[in-house]
């Protein structure tokens, strides 16, 4: 079969997948709905029924923008993962309909009927054979370098960063890992010299993108080639810029964004971000840090934790309940922008003028070395009313606005874990190919070409996945799929990490070695930027079933 055939079956075995996860959504929506609107305690009641269709509407999403990357660009590897990607899910998909099909509504004669009728079982076996795997690490390993897909102009924005990220990113980055240091100020003046913290601002306010034609897809970009040279010394160090930026544009006053993005954007002022507290990550309706209203201005009290970069950070973008009423939930919540100085410990502390205080502390952690997460404290801590997100208009606005900076943060997260997985599958290819085991080299054998294979083509496959997001995201929509592809290159980043480790052998368990602090950075990306239950259940879920509802009510 050529290539056009093979991309003619990857897209017919696609839209079997995609027809039968349709039926699944409505089936689901029929469960949890009352009247036309999820319930969330009926969701709840049905939590893995709901991951598990989170994950699975992910994955095509994912296999569509692989199929289609391949059609773009025909080379024989891409079009060879586009298929074994999509023969992974239909093989995945047809094992639980096999078993599960009445609790989803489908009967045994439909998953017959789409998914192991000869043609496609004939598609899926080809695809999934070992040769088949053979034959894309040999040419994995032939030409390690990966094909983007970019335009020329973003291709050369690439370039740039990788010689920056190889030359200055990179050298520094076990030293910082090991010693848990902080992020050198020398790349911090880098970057901002190369304009990266204004990646996401306009133009008009100092930043690098065109005003009227946003390009998350330069974010996207650099944000990956940072975080191939080290996720804690430069991978994260525009996420919290995006964030707070996207914040502003999307709710600041013409004061606050005149003030706030030059000096975003120029790195003059650093920013942290101050949401997550012990008791509530995700859940932000139950936050409980409080903003009580003081003399032109607003006390805050209470405990953040997971504040990454607040040390450093000039500002901190806190979210804080403004109404002390609890059933107000989510529209209780203002975002407040605390100033305050910076300092490079792991422990700090401020007191203003007024006896105002600020302390914190730094959370030890497995791996993400470099910025510092920390737990924070307010003690009537005072924040101007200029310095209310939105004005006294932004006041019980803040989630809406924070859930704007969040929809980047998580798409970054997605190319932070690119960059990672890239840095990886490089590391792992050269080792495999180099070490020679029982008088062979590790890459020749079927299971280490199987590993090298599948890691790359779910890196491929999460690459064009995101930055098929940020065309969304341009156009103002993709909130939804910019939580699925967090979720899902979150996901497999741990086991990429994780294979480029094991294939090391006893050499992936030395600190010595590169490829451990991949694994443990890897880590975090299924934690942060929305963990990857509740990001699975009320984010991609609970959206997915209530826009099927939706739909049927308009048709209705």
């Amino acid at each position: 079969m050529d290539g056009n055939g093979q991309i003619a079956a990857a897209n017919a075995a696609f839209e079997a997948a995609a027809r039968l996860a349709g039926a699944m959504t409505g089936h689901l929506a029929d469960a949890v709905a009352v009247g036309d609107r999820v319930n969330v305690d009926a969701l709840d009641a049905r939590q893995v029924d709901a991951y598990d269709l989170a994950v699975l509407l992910s994955r095509l999403q994912a296999a569509r923008s692989i199929i289609d990357f391949a059609a773009r660009r025909p080379k024989p590897l891409h079009v060879a993962w586009a298929g074994a990607f999509i023969a992974e899910i239909v093989s995945d998909l047809a094992g639980v309909l096999m078993y599960r099909g009445a609790d989803w509504g489908i009967d045994d004669a439909t998953v017959r009927a789409e998914l192991t009728n000869p043609e496609v079982a004939a598609f899926v076996r080809g695809a999934l054979a070992p040769t088949a795997w053979a034959q894309m690490s040999a040419w994995l390993v032939e030409s390690p370098a990966p094909d983007y897909g970019l335009d020329d102009e973003h291709e050369h924005i690439r370039k740039e960063f990788r010689r920056f990220s190889d030359t200055a990113v990179a050298p520094l980055a076990e030293r910082v890992h090991k010693h848990d240091e902080l992020i050198p100020e020398e790349i911090i003046t880098a970057v901002s010299e190369l304009g990266c913290f204004g990646l996401s601002i306009p133009e008009r306010f100092g930043g690098l993108q065109p005003d009227d034609n946003p390009d998350n897809l330069g974010m996207v970009v650099v944000t990956e080639e940072l975080s191939r040279g080290s996720l804690g010394v430069a991978g994260s160090l525009i996420t919290r810029p995006e964030i707070l930026s996207k914040a502003l544009l999307k709710g600041g006053t013409d004061e606050q964004r005149e003030h706030w993005l030059p000096l975003l954007a120029s790195g003059e002022t650093l920013c942290a971000v101050a949401v997550t507290e012990p008791d509530y990550g995700s859940d932000v309706a139950g936050l409980k840090v409080m903003a009580t209203p003081h003399a032109d201005g607003w006390l805050l009290n209470g405990q953040k934790t997971w504040c990454t970069f607040a040390g450093y950070a000039d500002v901190l973008m806190v979210l804080a309940r403004s109404d002390p009423d609890p059933a107000k939930g989510h529209r209780g919540l203002t975002i407040f922008l605390a100033e305050k100085p910076r300092f490079d410990g792991h422990a700090f502390e401020h007191t203003q003028e007024g006896g105002g205080k600020i302390t914190a502390r730094a959370i030890d952690t497995l791996g993400y070395r470099g910025m510092h997460s920390f737990d924070v404290f307010f003690e009537d801590y005072f924040v101007p009313d200029s310095h209310v997100l939105g004005g006294l208009g932004g006041v019980g606005k803040g989630f809406y606005y924070q859930m704007e900076g969040f929809a980047g943060g998580r798409l970054q997260t997605a190319a932070r874990a690119c960059g990672v997985m890239q840095a990886a599958l490089d590391t792992a290819i050269g080792y495999a190919t180099e070490r020679k085991v029982f008088g062979l080299p590790v890459a020749s054998y079927q299971l280490s070409a199987w590993k090298l294979a599948r890691m790359g083509m779910l890196l491929q496959t999460a690459r064009q996945f995101t930055y098929d997001c940020c065309a969304l995201l341009d156009g103002h929509k993709g909130q939804v799929e910019a939580s699925m592809v967090k979720l899902w290159a979150s996901r497999i980043a741990e086991w990429v990490t994780r294979e480029a480790m094991q294939l090391h052998g006893g050499m992936g368990y030395a600190e010595e070695y590169d490829v451990s602090r991949y694994f443990v950075d890897a880590r975090v990306f299924s934690i942060f930027e929305g963990a990857e239950e509740v990001l699975a259940l009320r984010v991609v879920a609970r959206q997915v079933l209530q826009r099927w509802l939706d739909e049927r009510k308009a048709l209705s």
